[in-house]
């Protein structure tokens, strides 16, 4: 199988995508996927095709656009309590730093600039905007980046069907808890000034939490 035998159209979209700010922008400018019949998980060659994304859609493309472009193909899970989402986001190094790029429909999750020194640095970035409507702050853990370069034999860069492999791999890899049970215990709700900041949202419309391990758009 050749992995890079991606078709010549969606090749020059992604090689054009030559920084982490260009692939961010792009899939900023993409309508969200929010799943009307259920569960999916887009190819980067469909998500191109339909021009519509979620958070471990936009993740996988952006992982694809990185690798065209000389990086690790990388992507990271955050997981959230049960009744909330859990989110994708692609992870990337400028020097010995690491950034992220990150596809959501609300006005916090976003990208991060490359000035962490460690992957838990960057993911503790989220952990005050990971809110639910109650303000209640629900990130619990992280997966360390997976190289998506294990699933080369099954296609998924130039698969035209979905993918759903790569979710449920990331649901079953080794997650890392981010707080004692002590200190969840004593967090602080969010101000409602926080609560409704988190509550801004780019597309119109409503995602449906299908299962516990649906990401966060």
């Amino acid at each position: 199988m050749n992995v890079w035998a991606i078709p010549q159209k969606q090749f020059k979209i992604l090689k054009k995508l030559n920084t982490p700010v260009k692939i961010q922008d792009f899939l900023d400018k993409m309508p969200i996927n929010f799943e009307p019949n259920g569960d999916t998980c887009l190819s980067p060659l469909l998500v191109l095709e339909q021009n519509t994304c979620h958070c471990i859609e936009a993740a996988v493309l952006a992982a694809l656009a990185l690798r065209l472009n000389g990086q690790p193909p990388l992507i990271l899970d955050l997981t959230a309590v049960r009744n909330d989402f859990d989110h994708v986001i692609a992870v990337f190094k400028k020097g010995k730093q690491w950034g992220a790029i990150s596809k959501t429909n609300h006005a916090v999750l976003r990208y991060r600039e490359p000035i962490y020194n460690s992957i838990r640095e960057l993911v503790m970035s989220y952990f005050h905007e990971y809110l639910d409507d109650l303000g209640r702050k629900t990130l619990r853990s992280y997966s360390w980046p997976v190289n998506l370069k294990r699933f080369d034999k099954l296609g998924w860069m130039t698969a035209k069907e979905e993918i759903g492999y790569i979710p449920e791999y990331l649901v079953k890899v080794k997650h890392f808890p981010i707080l004692t049970e002590n200190q969840i215990r004593n967090l602080r709700l969010a101000d409602p000034i926080e609560i409704k900041a988190g509550q801004l949202i780019e597309w119109k419309g409503k995602m449906v939490l299908y299962k516990a391990a649906t990401f966060k758009s």
